[in-house]
């Protein structure tokens, strides 16, 4: 059997996903030096941002509390993105860190999608759906680069 998750853990994972994509495009950024990909990250650093104000909106409204990613978490993904980065930071392995990156929210969100679209709010359904889109199209775009 499933296991099923709250409407208010669905929404925590679309947000903390997306939180956790910006932060690494932030790492990463100053670590590009190609324009191309450069404007690429910046192009879903755009729309990450619009998936995080429309989570944090729905949870405003249904008084759910979103918590950021931990900063452990973040420290530990800020030093693997420098190292990473500082030893090759050439267009095909930023898209191969975004890209295992990206794999990794996409099999997340569709397990959840998975196991709780049944009982899942249509609002929160809808988002969690377009995040899903969204990272699809990042591997995508992203997978031209390897």
């Amino acid at each position: 059997m499933a296991f099923l998750k709250s409407d208010s853990e669905v929404l925590a994972e679309i947000y903390r996903n997306a939180q956790l994509a910006l932060t690494s495009i932030v790492d990463l950024l100053p670590e590009v030096d190609d324009e191309e990909m450069k404007e690429e990250l910046m192009r879903e650093h755009e729309e990450y941002e619009k998936i995080c104000s429309e989570a944090a909106g729905i949870a405003k409204r249904y008084n759910i509390e979103l918590k950021e990613p931990s900063p452990i978490k973040k420290a530990m993904m800020w030093s693997a993105i420098k190292m990473n980065a500082a030893t090759d930071n050439s267009p095909q392995n930023v898209a191969q860190m975004m890209v295992k990156g990206t794999v990794n929210g996409i099999t997340s969100l569709k397990t959840s999608y998975t196991d709780s679209a049944a009982i899942m709010d249509d609002e929160i359904k809808s988002l969690l759906r377009r995040l899903i889109s969204l990272e699809e199209g990042f591997e995508k775009d992203l997978k031209r680069y390897l």
